[in-house]
């Protein structure tokens, strides 16, 4: 069914507002989702009658609370259509959970000369940290290049893979939208022998997820940018990886006994969660699931599609070779992310232009500062589009536009 773009913007309070005298345009959900009344009305309810800690009190706010909680991850187990609890450990937000990666199972499985594979349009949080283990354990990194019409080069994708441990690769760009066949690098990763990790962090919001049907063996996420509450994310792993693999913070409750020569670490996923969890923050991914379930992950990736193919159509034929769009040609092969260089205006001059009118877009390197370079450019401009996002909203993206043209020239 199509979404009905009015009705869910009665979700979101912050869309009531006006900046500047003008109506909120909020066009930057690729950064952070703005949040409907039912997250919000979740977490102050939990805060408000059954707010304790987890795991510990046996008296009655207690066993309440850690019910919800625990009840948050069996929603998300669910959703991403994931085998058993013990495979989500919650975490911070995806940086966490791709370091957790590589702390816990990278340590543990990786020595000088092994092969790590990467891409050169991979987001800051899944190429530093195995830059440092590059550093500090002298492994070599190999990229998957980038192709001059925003998809992976796959032509040497097996030469690429040859003697590989790991294959780090995002599902879609956060700069380009590109919607990269995960599947097929899968595939072809364990035929090489190595583990594949997934960044899952602009497709889990915006497109049905399975993580049996992706084939990854670890895939991280992060609520904020799914209408969730900043401060918890997601590492799905298969169970025999994660009940191998080390601690990755030591504390409270990861253990099972401690002593004072020694320690036996909890259960999955507790294992992983050391000290006291987000516990607020995970009932409200729980109802930000539940919303986007209601509505329907099928119809949120149509409606994404039609309006992506609205906008670029619009700015094309408003600006033609004035402004750029850089990624894929086709909205089928993108999420609904568009970056873009408009008329030699650097991007941060435009946001601040844009705003003037209500209309927030990024601007900057977008944490991506590879695959800038590999654009030939220092910056971008990027709207991103949501469920509350409607064709109204790009046309005033594309009437701002207009307004810093003039200023600027």
């Amino acid at each position: 069914m199509a979404l009905d773009t009015d009705l869910v913007k009665k979700d979101f309070p912050i869309l009531d507002q006006r900046v500047h005298g003008h109506r909120l345009v909020y066009l930057d959900s690729a950064a952070s989702s703005q949040k409907p009344t039912a997250v919000l009305e979740a977490m102050q309810r939990l805060y408000e009658t059954t707010y304790a800690n987890v795991h510990r009190g046996v008296y009655a706010i207690a066993e309440e609370s850690t019910r919800l909680y625990e009840e948050a991850r069996a929603k998300v187990v669910s959703f991403i259509g994931a085998r058993s609890p013990n495979e989500v450990v919650f975490t911070k937000n995806v940086t966490e959970a791709i370091n957790l990666v590589a702390y816990s199972w990278g340590r543990a499985n990786l020595h000088e000369g092994d092969v790590v594979v990467l891409t050169e349009m991979e987001h800051h949080a899944n190429l530093v940290p195995w830059l440092q283990l590059k550093a500090e354990r002298g492994i070599e990194l190999r990229y998957l290049p980038v192709t001059d019409d925003g998809l992976l080069g796959l032509d040497d994708l097996d030469r690429v893979l040859d003697g590989a441990k790991l294959v780090g690769v995002t599902c879609m760009s956060n700069v380009l939208g590109t919607l990269n066949p995960v599947r097929r690098i899968a595939d072809a990763a364990h035929a090489a022998g190595a583990v594949i990790l997934a960044d899952a962090a602009q497709q889990v919001p915006h497109l049905p997820v399975d993580v049996a049907a992706l084939g990854c063996d670890f895939v991280g996420f992060t609520g904020h940018k799914m209408l969730g509450p900043t401060g918890i994310g997601c590492l799905w792993a298969r169970e025999e990886l994660l009940d191998a693999m080390p601690i990755f913070l030591g504390g409270g409750e990861m253990i099972r006994d401690v002593r004072l020569d020694g320690f036996t670490p909890n259960e999955l996923p507790w294992k992983f969660e050391a000290g006291t969890p987000p516990i607020a923050e995970a009932v409200g991914l729980g109802a930000a699931i539940d919303y986007l379930g209601a509505i329907g992950m099928d119809a949120v990736r149509a409606h994404e599609i039609s309006l992506t193919g609205y906008a670029m159509t619009k700015l094309k034929e408003r600006y033609g070779d004035d402004l750029t769009i850089f990624g894929p040609p086709r909205p089928e092969q993108r999420g609904g992310v568009i970056s873009f260089a408009f008329m030699g205006i650097h991007p941060h001059d435009l946001s601040q232009v844009l705003d003037q009118v209500g209309v927030c877009v990024r601007a900057g390197h977008h944490c991506a500062k590879p695959l800038m370079r590999r654009l030939g450019v220092g910056a971008t401009a990027r709207a991103s589009f949501y469920l509350y996002n409607d064709e109204a909203d790009v046309d005033a993206l594309v009437d701002a536009l207009a307004d810093a043209a003039r200023l600027f020239t």
